[in-house]
């Protein structure tokens, strides 16, 4: 294969080059309380301390919902590999909690360094990890190695091998009894929970199809500093790089696959479709495709469009539809979240009463679990959307028809060189992926990228 159309290339890089690397409507798993000494945290204790890990716009708010929605939590440490982003999540959150005790994080509790995930988490009863896609492996096993009760970011990877790494710690986890939510908070939103209950009813039927819609503007770019290395500048846009956070398939149009996954009660069993970039061309948008479209085949014969698209100037949508064998679910979008019967008479509308937000809502029944000594288990609803929309991607720049087991199973990793502790990255270490002889970086080409 012509390395110039691969973008999962190492670029003749050596081999030590990079890092080694509540209810069931609530789609966890709810376990029967066992004896608190069975529990990685005795219930009732007065304070449950926190460690943030990646202190990203995403992680400051991450932490913010953990603090201002729970009594008795403390945030005690933090970790990044970016200084300034560091500063700014402390400044943020001292001045958010000033006169309380939920951030009592001194400098010497402060870790920075690509290494700085190992110092934090043994300090903390709670993990959040809410670092770019490519480090949520290699930190979840850790957490799950030091018994920690974990909040992680959707995805959970960003390539086969990084999910089945997930599976692998996530029996682990479940083992020691540690609660596990994973970021796809549509599942802790009362309309959504509403109307899964109403389809669990059988209010439309059987789904027989659906639409899924993240269509917006582009992702924001920070402009390349000529004190940045390569590889620091990929992680700072790290939305626009393959092998830190896939595509928008996989950063956001996941939450649109997850609610697929839950409320057919399965995953894809194959998955096709086509995708490029029609605007954004230019070398400072790395690698991602500007437009997906894919359809996933479910083992019931359900048959699931989604599309995704980033691109200035065009209709934006970001909702969900279901079409049953009795009638129409709609999520949100113009209809809101409706049901309809075959005849398109509205039978029933959700009427918001101040619903708690599903961003709090995850962390509230979070803590709730560990102080009650009961288990949330997400990581087979996690771990399966995270494969379903990494199988979406993989369609739309190989453009093939993908089977699941045939996906989950490929070695093609995305982001190389698992083999190093991060203790021997620095920032002159090369990046994975390297501008061509005609400074751009390998764009997937359908037809002849590879991706098992």
């Amino acid at each position: 294969m012509n390395k110039k159309s691969d973008p999962f290339s190492l670029n003749s890089l050596s081999r030590r080059s990079f890092v080694k690397a509540s209810s069931l409507t609530a789609g966890g798993l709810l376990m029967g309380a066992l004896p608190v000494s069975s529990s990685a945290y005795a219930a009732g204790s007065d304070t449950l301390k926190v460690a943030l890990i990646g202190c990203g716009s995403r992680g400051t708010g991450a932490a913010a919902n953990c603090l201002s929605s729970n009594e008795g939590v403390t945030l005690v440490a933090m970790a990044d590999i970016l200084q300034d982003q560091m500063d700014e999540s402390y400044r943020i959150l001292t001045e958010r909690y000033a006169g309380t005790d939920k951030v009592d994080v001194p400098p010497e509790r402060r870790f920075v360094g690509f290494d700085s995930y190992k110092k934090a988490i043994p300090l903390a009863d709670v993990v959040l990890l809410t670092t770019p896609t490519f480090f949520r492996p290699l930190h979840f096993e850790e957490a799950v190695k030091h018994g920690k009760h974990v909040f992680m970011e959707k995805p959970v990877a960003v390539d086969p091998a990084g999910v089945r790494r997930v599976i692998e710690a996530a029996k682990s986890a479940r083992e020691q009894r540690l609660n596990v939510v994973v970021g796809l908070q549509r599942r802790y939103y009362n309309p959504y929970r509403e109307l899964y209950r109403r389809l669990q009813e059988g209010e439309i039927g059987e789904i027989i199809s659906g639409q899924l819609y993240w269509n917006q503007g582009p992702f924001f770019i920070r402009p390349r500093q000529p004190e940045w290395s390569e590889l620091e500048h990929q992680i700072r846009n790290h939305f626009h790089f393959i092998w830190q956070a896939g595509d928008q398939v996989l950063d956001q149009m996941i939450h649109n696959i997850d609610v697929a996954n839950w409320y057919l009660g399965e995953h894809p069993a194959t998955a096709q479709g086509m995708g490029g970039r029609e605007v954004r061309t230019g070398k400072q948008y790395g690698q991602i495709f500007d437009h997906n479209f894919i359809e996933y085949i479910y083992p019931s014969g359900a048959v699931i469009s989604a599309q995704c698209r980033q691109i200035p100037g065009c209709y934006n949508i970001v909702t969900e539809r279901f079409n049953g064998t009795k009638g129409f679910l709609s999520t949100g979008g113009p209809d809101g979240p409706t049901i309809r019967n075959r005849s398109q008479q509205e039978i029933f509308r959700y009427e918001s009463n101040n619903d708690p937000s599903p961003y709090d809502q995850e962390h509230i029944e979070l803590i709730a679990s560990i102080r009650a000594g009961e288990v949330i288990d997400d990581t087979d609803s996690g771990s399966k959307s995270t494969m379903a929309a990494i199988m979406g991607f993989m369609a739309t720049y190989s453009g093939q028809l993908l089977e699941w087991d045939q996906a989950l199973n490929s070695d093609k990793r995305f982001h190389p060189h698992h083999d190093l502790l991060p203790e021997d990255v620095n920032w002159d270490t090369p990046a994975p992926v390297q501008l061509d002889e005609n400074d751009y970086y390998p764009i997937p080409i359908p037809g002849v990228t590879e991706v098992v």
